[in-house]
């Protein structure tokens, strides 16, 4: 397929992992900050081909992953309690909460649904004009766009009965807290492009600056992943510490100057519980108060508190890339995606989930 096949050159992926080999002459720790970067890793077992001075760790690039308990309660609440239609994408259904998860409260006769998109949430408000719709508005940086323009669609077609449970969260913030934490490891970091589609590049300068940790946007493909794991060795031995775009067949400096000015007018920058990591400042986006109508929180009053997060699961070390799925006592035999007991052996992105569906299986670009 052009413009995949190419990125995915078994033959030119080889020739970057062994330029790296040559380049890494001391141990590396590096974090891909993205999901899709963690499965293609696994799936393609681009880590084996790596020299073993050059560990690579999973970082909180998983939405789904780092949404609260606490937020999946709320929205079984607005399902069970409250009795609204609630949307959301497919993946936030078995994302277990303090208590249940979605499918279970659908299961319980809440009407629970799966949409591909928020205007699909708004449209079905439309057709359900007595009935309260909720789209649970989760996602980085990528997707804040899109649900700030269900809002503004919903306000312009005077659809009354439509909001959102919002779940945004913010990549730089998160890179920030990682860094600053004692137990840190990570020493350069793999930027995820389609984030900087939206936001541009300009943030991730003060970053690299301040921690003296470099920074490379790249894409998801082999090739993609390799190519910014080289650069961020070559400024690891140099002793360099900047933000490099290997992305820029699709990111600009400036990134989507129309997106970002729809979000802005939104959202507003808020704290955010993570799953598993904590309360990080200003990591987050909430409605701004312009819009409280369309805020579900505002409108339904939501609780704050449901139970206690289960102490078993060691997400937040895996997102902070401290351990890795396999390092967890759970993994493969308490926690399945059949089973989960945290949110990345669930979602498409989890870290736990690629362990699970990848290793111990026939890997490589020819499988």
């Amino acid at each position: 397929m052009k413009f995949v096949d190419e990125y995915r050159d078994a033959v030119l992926v080889r020739k970057l992992a062994d330029a790296i080999g040559r380049t890494a002459t001391r141990p590396w720790t590096v974090m891909e900050i993205c999901g899709g970067q963690t499965h293609a890793i696994v799936k393609f077992g681009l880590d084996d081909l790596l020299p073993p001075t050059l560990t690579l760790v999973h970082g909180p690039g998983c939405p789904v992953c780092v949404t609260s308990a606490e937020l999946i309660d709320q929205s079984v609440e607005l399902a069970l309690r409250h009795r609204a239609i609630v949307c959301s994408f497919g993946d936030m259904l078995r994302v277990p909460g303090n208590t249940i998860d979605l499918l279970t409260a659908k299961a319980r006769g809440g009407d629970v649904r799966i949409v591909y998109s928020p205007l699909d949430a708004v449209k079905i408000a439309q057709e359900n004009p007595t009935r309260d719709v909720v789209f649970f508005a989760v996602g980085f940086e990528t997707t804040a766009p899109a649900n700030a323009l269900s809002v503004l669609t919903a306000e312009r077609e005077a659809v009354a009965n439509f909001s959102i449970l919002t779940s945004h969260v913010l990549v730089p913030p998160a890179m920030r807290a990682i860094l600053g934490a004692s137990d840190n490891q990570v020493q350069g970091f793999l930027a995820a492009g389609h984030v900087c589609t939206i936001m541009g590049v300009q943030e991730y300068g003060p970053i690299a600056r301040d921690h003296r940790t470099p920074i490379i946007i790249t894409g998801f493909e082999p090739v993609d992943i390799l190519e910014g794991l080289l650069l961020c060795v070559k400024q690891l031995e140099s002793g360099r510490a900047e933000v490099e775009n290997a992305y820029s067949r699709a990111v600009k400096t400036e990134g989507n100057v129309h997106a970002r000015r729809l979000v802005e007018q939104v959202f507003e920058v808020a704290d955010r519980d993570w799953r598993g990591i904590g309360m990080i400042p200003r990591s987050g986006l909430s409605v701004r108060s312009v819009y409280a109508t369309y805020d579900a929180n505002r409108r339904f009053h939501l609780s704050r508190t449901f139970g206690s997060s289960n102490t078993e699961c060691i997400s937040g070390q895996i997102m902070r890339g401290v351990m890795k799925p396999h390092h967890c006592p759970a993994f493969g035999t308490r926690c399945t995606p059949e089973h989960p007991l945290g949110a990345p052996m669930v979602s498409s992105e989890g870290a736990c989930a690629a362990y699970y569906r990848y290793r111990g299986q026939p890997r490589g670009l020819e499988g």
